[in-house]
């Protein structure tokens, strides 16, 4: 106790080391970049070794679920690794680690590299919460609320920009966004391994690292231990699975229904990312001055299922400006939801069980994104384009139903 405190005291009376603030940074843009370059190009990279658009559906989303896997089970041990030997080693290695599964992908030649690629990138995607546990580090307590929002408009900027670059790009060949993404990573890996200083002092580091640790159902064990938080988490469980479907699958739905081309894909994912930042920064302000949490939640939950009504119908019609409204509605119910559903969890338990619901919400959220394009492209094909919008408007609905009726949420002053 004593150690942590002179640490932080320390902290307070230094300056924030200009090198590890610019590496951090630049860290967390790539894993905002990273994710998203890909996500148009995906379908057409798979395009070669598959027979049929079904079987390269299904490959589509089967990446995207090995990758959320991946970053599920990797992110505790990365986490209790950098605890104990630091963030600096890991964080350079799971640096390294990204840019080689960039190139594994980009290379290809057989479906079985596409998945080891997205499997070592996964397991280094999983860096995540080392990253942020180094901001931590070398900033002072005082100052970390207005440093963690930098890093969040840093990682919006990474993701809004990841969709349209991997689509320009693309032009050049289906693989230079993977090869893009391994330079850029490559070139913060030697940045930070000449000016990058470490963060964590020995005196604070992990002793010993236990299984309890390393083992991701730990952290859902312990929250859904938590009565009064079950339905609320499992209304969010039931809204993010056809969520990380409609993720996975609408690369290859626009390819397959309306011949679009990655460029074009590209640009409307980065559009649904510019009106999930305007949504976040002019329109929450607004409907939190009128609404309570909840009612914001259901809001942005009805807003899903019309959302995707339209982009069932855009389907069945094959009419693409059905899809582009249908899009603009989604995103204006998930850009709401999310910092609503945020809300309630932070504020149903006090300051020291914070780290535990949060922990826990994100493995939930991973198994869902896991989950959900499994299932959106099995149903994708066996019944046809539109099945994953329609399951969309089923499990939100009954996600509506949980919240509204079961979540009674003690909030914590």
């Amino acid at each position: 106790m004593s150690i942590s405190r002179s640490h932080n005291e320390q902290n307070t009376e230094q300056t924030i080391d200009k090198h590890a603030l610019i590496f951090g940074l630049i860290s967390v843009f790539l894993c905002g970049i990273g994710f998203s370059i890909i996500m148009p190009v995906v379908p057409f990279l798979v395009q070669p070794y598959t027979s049929n658009p079904g079987e390269q559906a299904i490959v589509v989303t089967l990446l995207t679920s090995v990758y959320a896997f991946c970053v599920f089970f990797a992110a505790p041990g990365l986490g209790a690794l950098s605890d104990k030997y630091g963030r600096r080693p890991l964080l350079l290695v799971c640096l390294l680690g990204s840019a080689i599964g960039y190139i594994v992908f980009g290379i290809g030649g057989a479906l079985w590299a596409l998945f080891a690629g997205r499997i070592i990138e996964g397991i280094t995607g999983g860096s995540i919460g080392t990253i942020f546990a180094y901001f931590a580090d070398i900033i002072p307590p005082e100052q970390r609320t207005k440093y963690f929002g930098w890093v969040s408009a840093v990682v919006g900027v990474g993701t809004v920009i990841g969709p349209t670059l991997g689509g320009l790009l693309a032009k050049s060949g289906y693989s230079v966004p993977m090869y893009f993404g391994a330079i850029v990573t490559l070139l913060n890996v030697v940045y930070g391994f000449f000016f990058m200083p470490e963060s964590l002092d020995r005196n604070n580091r992990l002793k010993k690292i236990t299984f309890v640790r390393l083992n991701p159902f730990t952290q859902l064990v312990n929250i859904l231990s938590m009565k009064n938080l079950k339905r609320l988490l499992i209304s969010a469980f039931l809204l993010w699975i056809p969520n990380g479907s409609l993720q996975a699958v609408f690369s290859q739905f626009t390819m397959d229904t309306f011949s679009w081309k990655p460029a074009l894909i590209g640009l409307m994912f980065s559009i649904m990312g510019i009106q999930d930042i305007i949504s976040q920064g002019f329109i929450m302000p607004k409907l939190l001055i009128k609404l309570s949490d909840k009612q914001i939640a259901i809001l942005g939950m009805v807003s899903e299922i019309v959302g995707y009504s339209f982009i069932a119908l855009s389907a069945l019609f094959s009419f693409y400006p059905l899809l582009i409204a249908g899009m603009f509605i989604f995103g204006f119910g998930d850009s709401i939801f999310g910092p609503s559903f945020n809300g309630m969890l932070s504020k149903s338990v006090d300051a020291s069980e914070q780290g535990r619901i949060q922990g826990g919400s994100q493995s939930i959220q991973a198994l869902a994104r896991m989950i959900g394009p499994i299932i959106g492209g099995q149903i994708y094909v066996s019944l046809g384009h539109a099945a994953p919008a329609f399951m969309g408007m089923i499990l939100i609905a009954a996600a509506i139903s949980v919240l509204y009726k079961g979540t009674h949420v003690k909030y914590i002053n």
